[in-house]
């Protein structure tokens, strides 16, 4: 089975892109303080992987064409999406679960929901793990958080203080796609693997050249529809919007470095070759990103794609561009893949525009 295996840096340089609500015990009530990782090596800020999944899901929504986002359902005290992947690429990238309450005040709450009449109908508990994965985005190096103290006093009295943390780092996360899992639903029996409910099972079977996996206990949506999904995911990766603060710390949250690949397997090739050096600036690891190309050279099916803005860690990225044309330069003879440098939008739409030459990395 291929993955689409990644990972990505976000340029935070002053920056607070996910908190936590006030701090007790700070000299001001409404302290706010940011996430963060405190460890014996210092404090590494982090954005949780909910985080990053509510931007991307938001992005597409917006900016990808054609992406269908699934409506959302609130009952008293649970929420959950249509849970219907066959309609919304939405429950079939991100997952789902839909378990109806089985309380009096649960079935209450639903006779009086009138959006409900809209949703699929469901009996049964079903749920889909995400073939999307990522990780949390965590500081590449512990740093000094910082509080800002501010006051509003745009009215007559004394001025209200308020206060809060914020950080300068890159953030480093990492992301997996199974190509396989995409469009492809299963109705096993069995607690996690139900997708499909006797419903779901009569929509998909409805629609021409879906294809029985008898013996996974599976329905898959034609090819031409998986690619499709899959590309839209990736169009909105490269147009990452997001982030809490953005009014007093903007900051752009799409990638401003991302190495990634279809491999052959879920295990993460390219997660060392990124990482901090001895003052805590990101570094790419030339020696460990060469000795990844060659251990796992016949699990790589396609070119690496490596995006890096110009301007972003210049220094760097000119050692790199000489790295990149001597291992270009013998790689097809030493049988390893090749490395396709641009900007990072143009690395995910190069990758998004060959899936149409490999179709066959969706089997």
């Amino acid at each position: 089975m291929a993955f689409v295996t990644g990972l990505l840096l976000i340029d935070a340089p002053a920056s607070a892109l996910n908190n936590l609500g006030n701090i007790p015990g700070e000299r001001e009530e409404n302290t706010v303080g940011v996430k963060v990782i405190t460890t014996k090596a210092g404090a590494f800020p982090y954005v949780s992987a909910q985080a990053l999944r509510y931007w991307l899901r938001t992005t597409l929504e917006r900016r990808v064409p054609g992406w269908e986002a699934s409506p959302i359902f609130r009952e008293e005290k649970i929420a959950y999406t249509d849970a219907n992947p066959i309609r919304y690429w939405d429950d079939d990238i991100f997952g789902y679960m839909r378990a109806p309450g089985k309380s009096d005040t649960a079935k209450k709450s639903r006779e009086q929901m009138t959006t409900l009449d809209e949703a699929t109908p469901v009996k049964d508990t079903i749920t889909r793990a995400s073939p999307f994965r990522v990780s949390t985005l965590v500081s590449i190096a512990p740093v000094n958080l910082t509080n800002d103290f501010g006051v509003m006093s745009r009215h007559e009295g004394n001025p209200v203080p308020h206060e809060h943390q914020f950080y300068r780092t890159t953030l480093k996360g990492l992301f997996s796609l199974d190509l396989w899992a995409c469009g492809t639903f299963s109705y096993r029996n069995r607690t996690g693997f139900r997708n499909l409910d006797d419903e779901r099972v009569r929509l998909i079977t409805d629609i021409p050249n879906v294809q029985h996996l008898a013996t996974d206990q599976s329905y898959r949506l034609p090819k031409a529809d998986r690619i499709e999904r899959v590309k839209a995911l990736f169009s909105g990766m490269a147009q990452l919007e997001g982030g809490a603060k953005q009014t007093l710390h903007y900051t752009d949250v799409s990638p401003a470095l991302v190495i990634f690949a279809v491999t052959n397997g879920g295990n993460h090739i390219f997660h060392h070759t990124v990482g901090a050096n001895r003052n805590g600036l990101p570094e790419v690891k030339i020696e460990a990103l060469r000795e990844a190309l060659r251990v796992f050279a016949d699990s790589i099916l396609s070119p690496v794609y490596v995006g890096w803005v110009k301007g972003y860690l210049d220094e760097a990225r000119a050692g790199f561009e000489q790295f990149v044309a001597e291992h270009n330069a013998t790689a097809a003879d030493a049988g390893l893949p090749s490395i396709h440098l641009s900007h990072p939008r143009e690395a995910f739409t190069a990758f998004v525009e060959s899936f149409d030459q490999h179709p066959e990395w969706m089997d």
